[in-house]
């Protein structure tokens, strides 16, 4: 069955189809898309989440093995097999379509590919695997449907825009969803709900103050979200290298799961901050404001999403490197130690 990406939320919300698959050229939307049926799987009892990743020398027979293999805590399971050059080759493609035939009970399987052409689309597997489950084309839209576009995703964050505005957007992003996403979310911080005119998205979007990243790690410290992306902004902006910005964040990250993991063991703050060559008096209660907010669960994310943007910058993995900069930052400003539970994978 084919859904148009507007027609997944509602469909999500019933119970779960066996399979779904995910293609298109708009990694943004298909990545959201993946977010959501993820979402909903957990929603619906789905516990236990298995990845696959279909790369060179991938064995296709722990497709099915992974299908099976479900723990004693648990009768539902998502796999979430990703192929990222989108060409399972020959015993892939077997594979696939006895995996389509032979869906499990309790198993939901999500498949995620790059866009594909119209040659693949009408492939034996691919038929195979449409038929048996969801599948949904995602796609970036249309320049002249991109304020459309727009005027939506602020409708989630209960804001609104002048046509004029929604178009200068539309201009300064040139069809880049990932920018598009990100200057959205800038807004969302910058302003609250409400409407929003040309000028003061002109003035959010072509912000030109000067910035620096010891200014960055002091607005992470105090957990101001608006001001990291103002921060993050002006720094890509004014063409500050991301290994710099880098390493100011993972350094800061790294000294704050030292004194949260010190703290849990029961070892006094001050003696923590000795160690970790914490002395300048603001930077101190900055830190000491912030870690009542941040579990070790949330700190170890940060970490490990620290080096996956380490390796976006050095070429070993594809995404918006200052986008991963705002993403982090958000992680770390937003979080409380409530709602931070370790993630479960």
């Amino acid at each position: 069955m084919n859904l148009r990406p507007e027609q997944l939320a509602a469909q999500l919300d019933k119970p779960l189809s066996p399979l779904y698959l995910l293609h298109g050229n708009e990694p943004l939307l298909v990545l959201e898309a993946g977010d959501a049926i993820r979402a909903a799987a957990r929603k619906q009892g789905y516990e236990e989440r298995e990845v696959l990743v279909a790369g060179q020398g991938f064995r296709w027979e722990s497709l099915q093995a992974a299908a099976g293999n479900l723990s004693l805590f648990g009768a539902s399971k998502l796999v979430d097999l990703r192929i990222p050059n989108g060409k399972p080759g020959r015993d892939g493609g077997e594979a696939l379509q006895r995996y389509a035939r032979n869906l499990d009970d309790g198993v939901v399987t999500l498949i995620t590919l790059p866009e594909m052409d119209w040659a693949t689309r009408k492939s034996a597997w691919f038929v195979a695997l449409a038929e048996a489950g969801v599948a949904v084309e995602l796609n970036a839209p249309e320049r002249e449907r991109l304020p459309e576009w727009i005027a939506l995703r602020l409708n989630r964050q209960q804001q609104k825009a002048d046509p004029d505005a929604l178009n200068f957007i539309a201009e300064h992003v040139e069809g880049n969803l990932l920018a598009a996403h990100q200057e959205i979310l800038k807004l969302g911080l910058l302003h609250p709900p409400g409407q929003l005119n040309l000028e003061t998205v002109r003035d959010a979007v072509l912000n030109v103050a000067r910035y620096d990243v010891d200014k960055l790690r002091q607005a992470l410290l105090e957990g101001d979200a608006g001001r990291c992306a103002r921060l993050l902004e002006g720094l890509k902006g004014e063409g500050e290298a991301p290994p710099l910005v880098l390493w100011t964040l993972a350094n800061e990250i790294r000294t704050l799961a030292n004194l949260r993991l010190g703290l849990d063991e029961g070892q006094p703050l001050p003696n923590l901050l000795k160690a970790e060559r914490v002395y300048e008096e603001r930077r101190k209660q900055a830190i000491q404001r912030a870690l009542p907010r941040l579990n070790s669960a949330i700190l170890r994310t940060s970490i490990l999403h620290a080096a996956k943007i380490d390796r976006m910058i050095k070429g070993l993995a594809s995404g918006d490197v200052w986008d991963e900069f705002l993403q982090l930052c958000l992680r770390l400003t937003r979080a409380t130690a409530a709602q931070q539970a370790p993630a479960r994978r």
